[in-house]
C-alpha cells in the first residue's frame, strides 16, 4: 500500500487534500508520526487512525500545522500595526478582515487587540478560518498558556487576559470581535470584500500550483487597495502575476 492510496483515503475520511503539500516534506512528515507511535506500514497506520480518536487527532494537528501565538514575529507584527493605522483605517471606519489558518486564534485575537487599541468601539468584522474543527472550538474558549502569549506586552496582558489555574484567558470584549468558522484554502470558495487578509507559515507548505490558485483567490477576495499579510518565510516573488504590488517585506497591497 502506498502514499497515493493513504492521499486517498484522508481526502475521503477527511475532507483534507494531501496532494497539495511539498511531497518531500509531507512524507517526512507522516513517516515521522508513524515512527512515533510503532507502525511500519501505512496499512497498519490507516487502521490506528480509524480506531484511536487520540491519534486522528495527532495526525490532524500534525498535518495542518497548528503552531502559533499572539503577535508572532514581534517587529513584523508591528509594521501591521502601523498598516493598519495608516491604510485601512484612514480610509474607512468600519474593517473586513480574515485571518485564514488561524489555528488556536492566537493571530485573529491579536489583530482584535490592535484594533480595539486604535479604534475603540469600532463595527469592524474579524472572520477566523481553519479546516481543523477540534482547533476552532479551541480557539473560541481563547485560553492560552504561557508560551502562547509570549509576545504580548505587560499592558495588553493586563488589560484582555485574566490569569486562571496556570490559563490565560482573552477578555470577552476580544472574543466578541471574532467569528470562528471552519474552512479549507484548498477545495472552499472564498469570501470578498475583505480590507486584510492574513495568512501566515501555512502556504510554504504547499506546492506551486496549489500556491499560485491560492494567491489569486486572495487577490480576488481583497478590496483594491487591501493587504496581504503572510509568513515572516514566505515573499511572494511574483506577486505581480496576482495584481499585488508591495506594501513592505510581507505584506502586499490589492492593485
Amino acid at each position: 500500500m502506498d502514499m497515493d492510496y493513504f492521499e486517498k483515503w484522508v481526502l475521503r475520511e477527511f475532507n483534507i487534500n494531501l496532494s497539495a503539500y511539498k511531497p518531500n516534506q509531507l512524507h517526512r512528515r507522516i513517516n515521522s508520526l508513524m515512527s512515533r507511535v510503532g507502525v511500519k506500514t501505512i496499512e497498519d497506520y490507516i487502521a490506528l487512525l480509524k480506531v484511536d480518536r487520540m491519534q486522528r487527532q495527532k495526525f490532524l494537528d500534525f498535518i495542518t500545522i497548528n503552531v502559533s501565538e499572539f503577535f508572532r514575529n514581534p517587529e513584523i507584527f508591528e509594521e501591521l500595526k502601523i498598516k493598519l493605522k495608516g491604510d485601512l483605517l484612514s480610509r474607512n471606519n468600519y474593517l473586513k478582515i480574515w485571518s485564514a489558518a488561524c489555528s488556536i486564534g492566537a493571530e485573529p485575537y491579536s489583530v482584535a487587540i490592535y484594533l480595539d487599541e486604535l479604534s475603540p468601539g469600532g463595527r469592524h468584522k474579524i472572520i477566523a478560518t481553519d479546516i481543523d474543527s477540534t482547533i476552532i472550538e479551541r480557539a473560541k474558549k481563547g485560553e492560552y498558556v504561557s508560551s502562547e502569549i509570549k509576545n504580548v506586552k505587560r499592558e495588553y496582558l493586563n488589560k484582555y487576559f485574566t490569569l486562571k489555574d496556570d490559563k490565560y484567558i482573552i477578555s470577552d470584549k476580544i472574543k466578541n470581535l471574532v467569528t470562528f468558522k471552519k474552512h479549507d484554502l484548498i477545495l472552499d470558495s472564498y469570501e470578498d470584500n475583505f480590507d486584510l487578509i492574513i495568512c501566515r507559515n501555512v502556504v510554504i507548505y504547499f506546492n506551486q500550483d496549489i500556491k499560485d490558485k491560492i494567491y489569486k483567490k486572495f487577490s480576488q477576495s481583497l478590496k483594491k487597495g487591501g493587504l496581504l499579510f503572510v509568513g515572516a518565510t514566505e515573499s511572494i516573488y511574483n506577486y505581480r502575476d496576482y495584481g499585488f504590488e508591495k506594501a513592505s517585506t510581507f505584506m502586499y497591497r490589492k492593485l
